[in-house]
């Protein structure tokens, strides 16, 4: 049996890619390549897309890591599933599972990187803390885990939407995790830097289990 959140995303998976593309003022998407070139894989590479959504990201990451790579999306939504596949067809190397970032089916240390757009934010402030746990547990030693999220719009509309998604993610904890993500991020990663997007609306969160060799921690 679905629960109301599944049946919100179901339904909310039709709307999606024009609410992401409102909020990060990017109707062409160049955001989502700018992720895609910031993940340290290559041919033959295993990424894994946390809480994938409509799978925007899933191709340009199929072509990066190539046709011997294997790039796994998981979302516990069979609406937002059923748009991803759309997009992935006929490539080989994606794969998608229906799963919760929480407890995600992959054994320790199966990836290079995992990426996480525009989703983060909407885990329940307990479930997002095991997601973290998960993550790194699926990560390799010299893997990265690469957050993007939209910084709070200045467009009214967008503001609107962007705190009725916290709320819906749980309101007071979310706005919590809004405010001090550098600091709980620091707490399961070595490194933590953030970048900001082309677009100016979003960021991303370049997050590694070891301190980058000759490198002091930037502070943003």
């Amino acid at each position: 049996m679905r629960s109301p959140r599944q049946v919100y995303y179901d339904a909310f998976s039709a709307l999606y890619d024009r609410f992401v593309a409102l909020h990060s003022g990017d109707a062409r998407r160049r955001v989502r390549a700018f992720l895609a070139g910031m993940v340290p894989a290559g041919n033959g590479e295993r990424v894994l897309d946390l809480c994938t959504g409509t799978g925007a990201l899933l191709p340009l990451l199929s072509d990066r890591v190539g046709p011997s790579g294997v790039v796994m999306a998981v979302d516990f939504s069979k609406g937002m599933l059923g748009r991803s596949r759309a997009k992935t067809a006929g490539r080989a190397n994606v794969l998608l599972v229906q799963g919760r970032a929480e407890s995600l089916p992959f054994a320790p240390a199966s990836f290079q990187a995992v990426t996480c757009s525009h989703a983060f934010y909407e885990l329940k402030g307990e479930d997002r803390e095991r997601a973290l746990q998960e993550i790194v547990r699926v990560l390799r030693p010299e893997g990265t885990f690469l957050m993007m999220e939209h910084d709070v719009p200045r467009n009214q509309p967008a503001k609107a939407l962007f705190y009725f998604r916290l709320a819906v993610a749980g309101g007071g904890r979310a706005r919590r995790f809004l405010k001090k993500e550098r600091s709980v991020l620091e707490r399961h990663f070595a490194h933590v830097e953030k970048v900001q997007s082309p677009s100016g609306r979003s960021k991303v969160w370049v997050c590694t289990r070891s301190r980058p060799a000759g490198r002091e921690e930037e502070r943003c």
